[in-house]
């Protein structure tokens, strides 16, 4: 067999699709060719290869054993690249964020972004990791800066995430917690997703005493907050995501909430991000998560 130094892709998708169909008539219709150009393709592809690919029949055409061979790998390639080219079409403006900052934050402003962008279409994404904006079809993501970025993002951090413990109003009348020493006999909850919440906050708090004792975990930070509601204990989480419950009175934050360790940043898929609907959804972000700084 000669080895070829550039084999031409027309003839190579020309014979791939003529092995997968069995026919070169089907084949250039599927290729929008004439029945000639596919058969020149692949009498040129094998030239260059020194062997026959297809049989010849009355009735079509059938692959060889080597053609065979060549058209499994030629079709697993050319899945492949159709796949990379379909991630990359632009798609519907799809938002990625956490399903509590969706339930406790997001949600409850929406509607603020439909009324002055009426004509823009927002899909969601429930994620709170690691992305790839081509293979997730994610058009714009809000992340903590603890989570390295895709390298080739648009990344801003817009504000900080302030932390501290929060109760029903009733567990804070029965078990009188006013100061971190009154943590002690407390029941103090976290989030699986935030396991050094607590932690967290006593060094952000300044405070040297000993580590915290944790007595309940739940999966996410929405249970976690409902857990609190009902009175089950003290739960220290973000304050975007409680700030409705604090105004309303269902929670209460005996000792305030510090400045955490970690920023609210926005990541932007780059070859979206000029696009007319990504720049509004970023800027209105940008001012929503300024605006919920306590």
């Amino acid at each position: 067999m000669a080895t070829p130094h550039r084999l031409s892709l027309n003839g190579l998708r020309a014979f791939e699709a003529t092995a997968r169909l069995r026919s070169f008539s089907a084949a250039a219709e599927e290729l929008s060719v004439t029945h000639g150009a596919v058969s020149r393709h692949i009498r040129t592809l094998e030239d260059s290869l020194g062997l026959a690919l297809l049989q010849r029949t009355a009735q079509g055409a059938t692959p060889t054993n080597e053609g065979l061979r060549l058209a499994e790998g030629l079709s697993t390639a050319f899945g492949l690249i159709q796949s990379s080219v379909e991630q990359l079409k632009p798609g519907p403006l799809t938002l990625a964020c956490s399903e509590s900052i969706m339930m406790y934050w997001l949600i409850p402003r929406l509607n603020r972004f439909k009324e002055i962008n009426p004509e823009v279409e927002l899909r969601f994404n429930m994620s709170h990791g690691p992305i790839d904006f081509a293979y997730d079809k994610v058009s714009v993501a809000i992340r903590l800066s603890s989570i390295d970025p895709p390298k080739e993002a648009v990344r801003a951090d817009v504000a900080h995430e302030w932390i501290g413990p929060v109760c029903s109003p009733g567990y804070l009348q029965n078990h009188r917690i006013e100061s971190f020493e009154d943590l002690a006999r407390a029941r103090l909850m976290i989030s699986l997703t935030r396991p050094t919440a607590w932690a967290d906050w006593a060094s952000c708090s300044g405070q040297m005493s000993p580590e915290l004792r944790v007595d309940e975990s739940f999966a996410h930070f929405y249970l976690l907050i409902q857990g609190a509601r009902c009175g089950l204990g003290m739960a220290n989480v973000p304050h975007m995501l409680v700030r409705d419950d604090l105004m309303s009175g269902t929670l209460v934050a005996p000792m305030g909430f510090v400045c955490g360790p970690n920023r609210l940043a926005i990541w932007t898929a780059p070859h979206l991000s000029r696009r007319p609907d990504v720049v509004k959804l970023v800027d209105w972000l940008h001012d929503e998560l300024r605006a919920s700084e306590p």
